[in-house]
């Protein structure tokens, strides 16, 4: 897992078991986490995205890479509730995730309610409110991750960018990337390849660390969705 990308589930007391106890323990095995690509070194990026605490994720880039996120969340048994004023771009994926499970819900801005997290029902917030979202009116609570799809970055509001545990940036123009640079310390090399990222590729900043992720969308989510692009 990528250090950046923090814990890679909920850490809980330990517990014991006896050899011949083992034969008797029947439970899913999950680490919590999705993978969200490779990285440079081919390594899969796994995002730990539920903690026993508030999580902030700040993206600038397209809906396609939080589709995929929202489809692998939900397959990990996370609900995802989605406040968009583009309904129509989340409907369809949200009846495919879960099958007949409602776990993805889309609402209006302004129109989500809380969602009570807890560790054993996490909840992947997205909101897709524009580039000049209005404020989150559900509280920071344990177990909830909080993801602001921006399609585009405002450089007057770049300094808000530092609010966020992780940030992620798709292909921005020169005048966002230079917004961006100072507030995420990107090194000048970054700053100068953003313009020009391929869709497929997302630079990741957390603590000051970076990394750059390729998305490889499975077959099914390829079928459903197309293939990856940055604007939608």
């Amino acid at each position: 897992m990528i250090g950046m990308f923090g814990t890679a589930g909920p850490r809980v007391e330990r517990h014991a078991l006896t050899v011949d106890q083992l034969g008797s323990l029947a439970v899913p095995v999950s680490d919590d986490g999705i993978v969200i690509g490779v990285d440079q070194d081919r390594v899969p990026a796994v995002l730990g995205l539920f903690r026993p605490e508030p999580y902030e994720i700040s993206f600038v880039g397209g809906a396609y890479l939080i589709q995929i996120i929202a489809l692998r969340a939900a397959a990990i048994g996370a609900r995802v509730a989605i406040e968009s004023g583009r309904p129509h771009l989340w409907s369809a994926m949200a009846q495919q995730a879960g099958g007949a499970q409602p776990c993805v819900t889309v609402q209006p801005v302004g129109r989500l309610g809380p969602q009570g997290p807890s560790a054993t029902s996490p909840v992947l917030v997205i909101r897709d409110c524009g580039a000049r979202p209005p404020r989150n009116r559900l509280a920071a609570t344990p177990w909830q991750t909080t993801l602001t799809l921006l399609p585009f970055l405002d450089p007057r509001l770049a300094p808000r960018l530092a609010d966020a545990d992780l940030v992620g940036l798709q292909r921005v123009s020169p005048t966002e990337a230079q917004a961006a640079a100072p507030v995420l310390r990107l090194a000048e090399a970054d700053t100068a390849a953003l313009p020009s990222l391929a869709d497929e590729l997302t630079l990741w900043s957390a603590g000051g660390t970076r990394r750059y992720v390729l998305l490889a969308p499975t077959g099914v989510e390829s079928a459903f969705l197309g293939p990856p692009r940055r604007l939608d």
